[in-house]
């Protein structure tokens, strides 16, 4: 009897304020949508990070016949300095840090280079004389890139050292750039939502506030008086976290796995699975807003 009561006090209260119920709805939608496309984009950096990270590889490109170079002010690397190098990468110092070395050849820089640049004047004006031997090393952690590239850097006969994480490193920083952003927005939304769902649960009381008066009068306890407001807006804020939920469901399915996964198929994106764990932890924000509002809110309004 007390449940079907608080159920008919609900209704009527969603129905009386339908439109700021609505605009509710709508704010926590927006709001959750970019908390989720904010962790969604995390997920998304980890996974990169993951796959990309693990084939990064320090390059160490030895002096050629010709260099602008400092280093290279002597001119070709000797066999001794190239042999020097190898020693460098194979010894006890750097094993910690090394998982395997690629030496390449001239003649295999020039072979993998006319298969990377075939049909083009590129392929045909090179030789081999003019390409350089390189030692490719593919590390244990890549997160320790730097050590290896400080002790390449500086050695005689070594013009360049590339890292491939540095290259990585500023599509990194554009992509949590856009993270931060996408959560700066949602603290902005969220704090409207509160805002929202704080007004509409005031007005819900104040135009009932005869009838929690009488239900005080006759000894009902805080929690039944204030039960039917709080999971007005509980349902407002629950409606939005489906609504944003759904709205990630449909971007992710449609907008990745439909159009950019076939453009890109050598990246793993994130997926519908991926929005489904998310699901939970939004539905949980929307309770903790509607709570946290009704906190706020209910203690002056409710009081007779």
């Amino acid at each position: 009897m007390r449940l079907r009561f608080v159920l008919s006090q609900v209704g009527q209260g969603l129905s009386r304020n339908l439109a700021m119920t609505v605009s509710v709805a709508l704010v926590t939608f927006v709001s959750l949508t970019f908390v989720g496309a904010a962790a969604l984009l995390q997920m998304q950096i980890g996974n990169l990070k993951n796959d990309w990270y693990d084939k990064v590889e320090v390059s160490a490109f030895m002096c050629p016949e010709s260099s602008a170079q400092p280093n290279c002010a002597a001119g070709e690397a000797s066999q001794e300095q190239i042999d020097a190098v190898g020693e460098l990468l194979k010894s006890d110092a750097l094993a910690p840090y090394v998982d395997r070395v690629y030496f390449e050849t001239k003649e295999q820089a020039f072979e993998a280079f006319q298969e990377q640049m075939a049909d083009t004047v590129w392929a045909q004006s090179l030789t081999v004389d003019q390409m350089q031997v390189s030692y490719r090393v593919k590390l244990v952690d890549p997160e320790q890139y730097r050590i290896v590239a400080d002790e390449l850097e500086g050695r005689p006969g070594v013009e360049i050292v590339v890292d491939q994480r540095e290259q990585l490193e500023p599509l990194f920083n554009i992509l949590n750039s856009a993270t931060l952003l996408s959560l700066g927005l949602a603290a902005v939304m969220i704090f409207t939502a509160v805002l929202l769902i704080t007004t509409t649960i005031r007005l819900s009381a104040m135009s009932r506030r005869r009838e929690t008066g009488i239900m005080r009068l006759v000894g009902a306890s805080n929690l039944f008086i204030q039960l039917p407001f709080m999971l007005e807006g509980a349902v407002a804020a629950l409606v939005g976290a489906v609504l944003a939920v759904g709205g990630l469901w449909l971007s992710v399915t449609y907008l990745i796995q439909d159009w950019l996964a076939g453009t890109t198929p050598w990246v793993q994106f994130v997926g519908t699975g991926d929005v489904l764990t998310l699901a939970p932890f939004l539905v949980l924000a929307a309770i903790l807003l509607a709570g946290i509002s009704s906190v706020v809110s209910l203690g002056r309004y409710t009081r007779v």
